[in-house]
């Protein structure tokens, strides 16, 4: 069981990874901004975090960045997730320093064999 923190603010896929993460056993948390992921990051120290590109107030990529400049967060697997999932993307967020890299509308099966990928490392 891994503790997952989803940054995602569309609810409805929010809602669908509740599901995922709940029928698969991990502990899970939610925030519909990034506003304030960091601090929670560092107080909470998940496992994994499920972290959308594109939130209303500040960019996933900024997020992931400062994760990474933390030297204190490097163990902190994050994979980003985007409704634009082309190849440019892809690369910036792997770039940034994601470790995984996820296009949405995505199958469930191919989120929960990327997460499992990532928490094994």
């Amino acid at each position: 069981m891994a503790d997952v923190l989803v940054i995602e603010d569309e609810d409805n896929i929010a809602v669908a990874l509740d599901f995922l993460l709940t029928r698969d056993g991990h502990r899970h948390t939610r925030l519909a901004t990034g506003g304030g992921a960091l601090e929670h990051i560092r107080a909470h120290r998940p496992d994994l975090v499920l972290l959308d590109v594109m939130l209303p107030d500040i960019s996933g990529y900024q997020i992931v960045q400062e994760i990474r400049a933390d030297p204190t967060l490097n163990g902190i697997r994050v994979l980003m997730m985007t409704a634009r999932g082309s190849v440019v993307e892809r690369r910036k967020g792997l770039a940034l320093g994601a470790d995984g890299f996820i296009a949405k509308p995505f199958e469930l099966a191919e989120l929960r064999d990327e997460m499992r990928r990532l928490l094994q490392t």
